[in-house]
C-alpha cells in the first residue's frame, strides 16, 4: 500500500470514529483535525511543484513556535495534537524518500 492509500484509508477510519462519537471532546476535536489535515496533505501531494515533505515539516514548525508562544497547557494542548498528527503523516508520506 502506497502512502497516498494508507492516508485515504485512515481518512475513511477516522470519519467512521468520528460519526460514532457522541460527544463533543478532545478525541472527537483530534479526529476531526486529523481528517483535516489529511485532506491538506492529499491535496497538495497532486501538485507536483510542492515538495510535500519540506511543505509538512515548515507547517509542523510553525505549530511549534505557536506552542511556545501559548502560556498554558491547556492553550498548547490542541497544536500539540496536529503536531503529533503531522508527524505521523510526515512519516507515511516521507520514509520512503
Amino acid at each position: 500500500m502506497d502512502a497516498q492509500q494508507t492516508l485515504l484509508k485512515e481518512i475513511q477510519d477516522s470519519k467512521m470514529w468520528y460519526a460514532r462519537v457522541k460527544d463533543d471532546n478532545t478525541y472527537k476535536r483530534d479526529l476531526g483535525k486529523r481528517i483535516e489535515l489529511l485532506n491538506w496533505v492529499l491535496e497538495n501531494m497532486k501538485n507536483p511543484d510542492i515538495q510535500i515533505c519540506e511543505l509538512i515539516e515548515t507547517k509542523m514548525n510553525e505549530l511549534i513556535d505557536e506552542i511556545n508562544k501559548k502560556d498554558s497547557i491547556v492553550e498548547s494542548d490542541p497544536l500539540d495534537s496536529e503536531v503529533r498528527i503531522l508527524d505521523w503523516i510526515l512519516y507515511v508520506v516521507c520514509s520512503h524518500e
